[in-house]
């Protein structure tokens, strides 16, 4: 399919939660995708806008009960565990497309269910696999923060010592249901560690640096933050290095050059530059004998559902971009 083509026609199950608000919000503008139907079993028959009240005046659409396979692309912004319970429970025709914004299956061990495979979807790793893909696993928000911070140092097997990561994200990153850590009362003015050294993110993490330095053996010793605010993700990181600061600006430079999302500077960065777009910035500084690096983005976007429209635009060869070009808060 060509920009001059006939619109994509998406579907979307699980619409009532964040990644599927957010998917509607991108896809209700996306100039080249018609929305067929939002599927929900928790809202079923109401309007999209009664669950997404920002959306009242933006679209009509209604939650459905019902799938149609009368699409092009089917984008599942479910649980985890809940997306292969999905696939083994309908069978979606090999004619469409399949973008799963759970973890069920990034990992190469877990990317074959039936007929479908899965390509691990990072557009800075495996750009032109997911060209020519079928289905994608997309990225968890951590992984893609992390590995887009470190994924440059792979390329040119660079990573010769430990790595030690410290990355907070704020309360989005939980999913809509209430938990005790999720509640305003506790998170509000609160920060608090947790999964430290054993975040599930890390195994897609060190499945991709393995990628591009197959003897990459060294631990990933990650430390993640709970914020007291609602979205993005910063973190810091950094590893041992001869690398001058002029020599690892211009690698990750040259690595993401032609990259239309993540950025690459030395000057300070926030979150407030990214946040509702589908950016990464990657700040990249020398201190002694380490590569200091600080990666930030929004969990929601460039983490999920707007990193799953770029892998859409990419399957379709349509504009990377396209239905991307989002504005910052600023403030």
């Amino acid at each position: 399919m060509t920009e001059s083509t006939s619109k994509i026609r998406a579907g979307i199950v699980g619409g009532a939660g964040y990644t599927g608000g957010e998917m509607l919000r991108i896809l209700i503008n996306h100039p080249h995708v018609d929305i067929v139907f939002v599927h929900s079993t928790s809202s079923a028959g109401k309007h999209v806008y009664d669950v997404h009240t920002d959306l009242f005046g933006d679209t009509d659409l209604q939650f459905a009960s019902e799938l149609s396979n009368a699409i092009d692309v089917l984008f599942l912004c479910v649980g985890h565990g809940d997306a292969k319970k999905f696939l083994e429970a309908n069978e979606i025709p090999n004619n469409i497309k399949v973008i799963d914004l759970s973890q069920d299956f990034r990992l190469s061990q877990n990317s074959k269910l039936k007929n479908k495979n899965f390509v691990y979807g990072l557009p800075e790793l495996n750009r032109e696999a997911i060209k020519s893909a079928d289905n994608i696993a997309n990225p968890g928000c951590f992984a893609t923060c992390l590995q887009l911070g470190l994924l440059p140092l792979a390329s040119k097997g660079l990573l010769t010592h430990e790595v030690h990561v410290t990355a907070t994200t704020g309360s989005t990153g939980a999913g809509q249901s209430l938990s005790p850590t999720t509640h305003f009362t506790w998170r509000n003015d609160n920060l608090s560690v947790y999964k430290s050294f054993s975040h599930q993110h890390l195994n897609e993490i060190g499945q991709s640096l393995k990628q591009l330095q197959p003897g990459f053996a060294e631990a990933v010793n990650f430390v993640p933050y709970r914020g007291d605010f609602t979205r993005g993700i910063i973190a810091s990181i950094y590893t041992e290095s001869d690398l001058s600061e002029a020599e690892a600006l211009q690698l990750y430079k040259e690595y993401y050059a032609g990259h239309a999302f993540t950025h690459v500077t030395n000057k300070d960065i926030d979150l407030k530059q990214i946040i509702n777009t589908n950016k990464c910035f990657v700040q990249v500084k020398k201190h002694d004998n380490k590569i200091f690096l600080i990666s930030i983005m929004d969990n929601l976007l460039k983490g999920a559902s707007g990193q799953a429209v770029q892998n859409m635009n990419l399957m379709f060869g349509l504009d990377e971009r396209a239905g991307l070009r989002l504005k910052a808060i600023g403030f």
